[in-house]
């Protein structure tokens, strides 16, 4: 099957980042890299539940950690370990695209709806000067600069920078001229390590996907060292197709 036939097999909440929870190792790493701290006010945009805003609080001492979702079966039950917990933390039960983050200091912002992304870039242009807005494994869109990265955490400052192409927003983001087989397998592994558990075969199941995505979008995007598909690229496609029935060759025709 082709890869966009794979993708369609999986749950949409999985692919919309629903379902999907970090681990707290990778809040930690969030919140130290974007120097979250007392005078910060922090929203977890899709907090899925309070674990994000609980370590913000509790060990980054902010001055509010606020989470958002729309799901609210996931907010009762946050909300019911907050109060257990009597942790001064607060969840709403809301389409972050309705929300109110005027007072926002510091955001976390992990979706893959264009819509939904459009939408709330509106509203992050209008945030106060140096609001942090923290993405994860891509930058946001429309050829927005990043201000700072340790991928695959991703900053970008309000008011945000204009890339002068797609071609400079991506070599931005991974810091190098051009983008060969290894760079993209060391950020393809980065990101699998940080949103991983202890599952360590789909994890490198992820981590070839990642990487063959990694090199084909950067040779869309002519930022590829050579026009020569290197042969480590040529034995992970065939390891799909051969053993996942996952095809990705007519990407690269």
């Amino acid at each position: 099957m082709k890869f966009e036939e794979y993708l369609e097999t999986l749950p949409k909440n999985l692919l919309s980042g629903e379902d999907v929870q970090l681990p707290e190792k990778a809040f930690r790493e969030i919140f130290k890299f974007s120097n979250l701290g007392k005078d910060d006010i922090f929203f977890h945009l899709g907090c899925n539940n309070e674990k994000g805003i609980e370590i913000a609080i509790n060990e980054f001492k902010v001055k509010k950690a606020i989470g958002i979702d729309n799901n609210l079966e996931k907010i009762q039950n946050a909300q019911k370990i907050i109060e257990e917990k009597s942790m001064d933390v607060k969840v709403i039960h809301q389409n972050i695209e309705e929300s109110d983050i005027s007072d926002a200091t510091v955001i976390l912002f992990w979706f893959t709806d264009e819509n939904i992304i459009k939408k709330m870039i509106k509203k992050f242009e209008k945030l106060k000067p140096e609001t942090k807005i923290i993405t994860i494994w891509g930058p946001l869109p429309n050829c927005l600069l990043p201000d700072k990265i340790n991928f695959p955490y991703i900053i970008n400052k309000v008011p945000f920078k204009k890339a002068e192409n797609l071609q400079a927003q991506l070599l931005a983001v991974f810091g190098v001229k051009c983008i060969d087989f290894v760079t993209a397998w060391e950020f393809a592994e980065r990101y699998t390590k940080s949103i991983s558990g202890s599952e360590v075969k789909n994890d490198r199941f992820l981590t070839i996907i990642q990487t063959l995505i990694i090199w084909i979008n950067a040779k869309e995007l002519g930022v590829v060292c050579t026009e020569e598909i290197p042969e480590s690229i040529k034995t992970y496609i065939s390891i799909m197709k051969m053993h996942f029935d996952i095809d990705f060759e007519y990407l690269l025709k």
